[in-house]
């Protein structure tokens, strides 16, 4: 009620406001142009609103506040791939008339969550400007007093007991809103425990390399402005010229805490990438862990086995397992670059390869690393000065994975096109719908002669703006090739810190989040880096599961089918089933030696995996419920779809003994079990699991599965 008189104030003492908006099933966003309230984000189904503030931009060495006016719908609403609705409107600086700003809202029927965006023009030639040295631009304020319970939720902490990126969620006390500390988010939630709102940007970087901060001030206000970078001192702002903004997003929702989590949770996984291939909770398989393992366990080069005889071996396995996704790593290629396939590894081609995997239903991926020309290639050759650059030297060519030397290329210059070309030339030419891209660090390029700054800015400036436009452009490549290919996955490696991980990359692609864990150097075990294996949690048993299960807090906020992380098929039954039961829950990989996994383990596999394929649309559309620690003596993975009740819980510990567990939800009562559990239903309808434990082991429970 105080929200819709506001903007009633609002419009009366200033008649020459005319307010726009739009309304969805769940909300309704009325855009008044004003200082307070530019625009409001306003839940249908209760009082839960958030009052955006207008964003402001240094012009010349001003500040220029867009209070708008004459505010109108430029564009019909256009309905997009994903189901969301695009709505577009453009008012006048009431101030200057000579700048305008253009308002993107995406928005779906069935979610509370907002995705918006501005572009900011002018009619004539002007400059964004650094007063101090460092950004001055803030995209939005908004006040946080109704709502005392804020958290930032932080999705690119990189912890090193796991070698991984981890989800973290730190609430913020009234201290740090007196002191002005500056959080990096990228998700901002708050909420009074009956209604919640949520600020979140759309961008990616390494916790603490902020590029845009959450600032906090007294009585609970925050503005979301730039850190670094994402602008360049001097830049033109005029005809042909605009400045856009990354993307944001926005929700109202009635409820706490945990409604805003599965709102966002349902956002991501169903409204934010325009294609929504990446989200479907497929199985997949990748060669590289048997290729590392040849190296170090046997002495052989890692692309040994990257022939032709082993992979349709490898196939015939991985379909009696139940693989959906089969992914060739590194060296199915003769260079890179170029990106065709190595007639010396496979003398006919991937033809016999797609030809198998088609016969049996499977989807073809390939291991891509964006940034590597090989020395010959045409990449290259007809774009040498697309090479990165630092502190006035060209990268040196170093070999790729015991193939030909390569350049390192900027992905912020027109090299990027090219790969997305090649990229679109092998789907239609080799038939890969699976896009593994690797080896993509965050900085790398200072040249002044892409498309990150001139020589009128330091080098300094222009590293931090490839890092700043990396994600960025990462996203665009990833779009162009699914809008000619609306089936293709990308699948970013963020197996090592220091890469751009955040929402930005995840509205067109999904994350492969866990390589082996932990290197011997992670807990500083005395090795020779030169002769031995770096890899800590290589081999079989439950050790590497527990380092793969930490990362799936994120499931609470991100589904966790977009983290990719592969679990070992290897002998025997102890071993399948923990691995088994840990992959499940949505990451959904497996990679190992398959030729010599025994029968009955193929079979235990095609089994489990055939019942999990059965709910795996439940689960991955579930919020989880979680009960102990991971690697404790009784740990509890609960996904169990409200309505169908069709999902699965998974008891893991690591002591004999006894694993009771009542479920927080109502589960289908047509159930199947793994050995040593039982299942009753109480009188409410809940689940009651009884898991008998003679040694540390996993259980797996199908509700709704035949």
């Amino acid at each position: 009620m105080k929200t819709i008189c506001l903007v009633a104030i609002c419009l009366a003492l200033a008649p020459h406001v005319r307010a726009a908006g739009f309304e969805t099933a769940r909300v309704k966003v009325t855009i008044a142009g004003a200082e307070a309230p530019f625009w409001i984000l306003q839940s249908k189904t209760g009082p839960a609103a958030l009052d955006v503030s207008p964003p402001v931009f240094s012009i010349d060495g001003a500040r220029h506040t867009a209070v708008l006016v004459d505010v109108r719908e430029i564009a019909a609403p256009v309905t997009l791939p994903n189901g969301t609705v695009e709505y577009r409107y453009q008012g006048r600086f009431r101030d200057d008339p000579s700048l305008s700003l253009e308002l993107d809202f995406r928005a779906a029927a069935d979610n509370p969550v907002v995705r918006f965006a501005y572009k900011l023009k002018s009619s004539r030639e002007r400059r964004l400007t650094k007063p101090v040295g460092s950004d001055d631009l803030t995209y939005l304020a908004a006040s946080l007093k109704p709502f005392p319970r804020v958290t930032e939720v932080r999705l690119s902490e990189f912890l090193a007991q796991v070698h991984s990126y981890t989800l973290q969620e730190y609430p913020l006390a009234p201290r740090e809103f007196d002191n002005g500390l500056a959080p990096m988010g990228p998700i901002l939630a708050a909420s009074d425990g009956r209604r919640s709102v949520l600020i979140a940007y759309e961008h990616g970087s390494q916790v603490p390399d902020a590029f845009l901060q959450f600032r906090l001030a007294p009585d609970h206000m925050v503005r979301l402005a730039a850190a670094k970078a994402n602008y360049l001192t001097g830049q033109t702002l005029g005809p042909g010229h605009d400045y856009e903004t990354i993307w944001f997003d926005a929700a109202a929702v009635e409820g706490d805490e945990t409604a805003l989590r599965a709102a966002f949770r349902d956002f991501v996984l169903r409204r934010l990438a325009l294609h929504n291939e990446s989200r479907k909770p497929y199985i997949y398989y990748n060669t590289w862990n048997f290729q590392e393992r040849n190296k170090h366990w046997n002495g052989k080069p890692y692309l040994e086995s990257m022939n032709e005889v082993r992979m349709l071996a490898e196939i015939d396995v991985a379909h009696r397992m139940g693989i959906d996704v089969f992914v060739l790593d590194t060296g199915w290629y003769e260079k890179t670059g170029d990106w065709r396939v190595s007639s010396s590894r496979f003398p006919r081609g991937l033809g016999p390869i797609k030809r198998k995997l088609d016969g049996y239903g499977m989807k073809l991926g390939l291991w891509f690393d964006p940034t590597a020309a090989a020395q010959s290639s045409a990449a290259y050759r007809d774009h040498p000065g697309d090479v990165m650059s630092w502190r006035g030297h060209r990268s040196d060519p170093k070999p790729i994975w015991e193939t030909e030397p390569s350049y390192r290329m900027c992905l912020v210059s027109g090299h990027a096109d090219v790969f997305a070309d090649e990229l679109i030339r092998a789907y239609r030419e080799l038939g890969v719908t699976y896009f593994k891209w690797d080896a993509v660090a965050q900085y790398g390029c200072d040249s002044a002669d892409h498309g990150h700054g001139d020589a009128a800015v330091t080098a300094e400036e222009r590293a931090q703006s490839y890092a700043f436009q990396l994600p960025r452009q990462m996203a665009r490549i990833a779009e162009k090739l699914e809008a000619a290919c609306p089936e293709a996955i990308v699948d970013f490696d963020v197996t090592e810190s220091g890469r751009a991980f955040g929402l930005g990359f995840l509205s067109a692609g999904k994350y492969f989040l866990i390589n082996n864990g932990p290197y011997y150097q992670n807990y500083d075990v005395p090795i020779d880096p030169d002769k031995d294996n770096w890899n800590l949690f290589f081999h079989k048993g439950p050790a590497r599961t527990w380092i793969a299960r930490t990362p799936l807090d994120y499931d609470n906020w991100i589904p966790s089918s977009l983290f990719l992380t592969h679990y070992l098929p290897d002998d025997p039954y102890d071993s399948q089933i923990v691995n088994i039961a840990s992959l499940i829950l949505g990451q959904n990989g497996i990679w190992g030696d398959l030729p010599r996994v025994s029968s009955e383990g193929v079979e235990l596999f095609g089994h489990l995996l055939g019942l999990y394929k059965q709910v795996r649309d439940d689960m991955t559309a579930s919020s989880p419920v979680t009960s102990g620690a991971v690697s404790g003596a009784s740990e509890v993975h609960e996904k169990i779809a409200t309505g169908s009740g069709r999902g699965a819980i998974v008891l893991f510990s690591t002591a004999a003994g006894p694993v009771t567990y009542v479920s927080a939800g109502r589960p289908n009562q047509a159930f199947t079990a793994t050995q040593g559990v039982t299942v009753k239903f109480d009188a409410s309808g809940r689940a009651v699991l009884r898991a008998a434990f003679d040694k540390p082991g996993a259980a797996i429970v199908f509700f709704g599965a035949k």
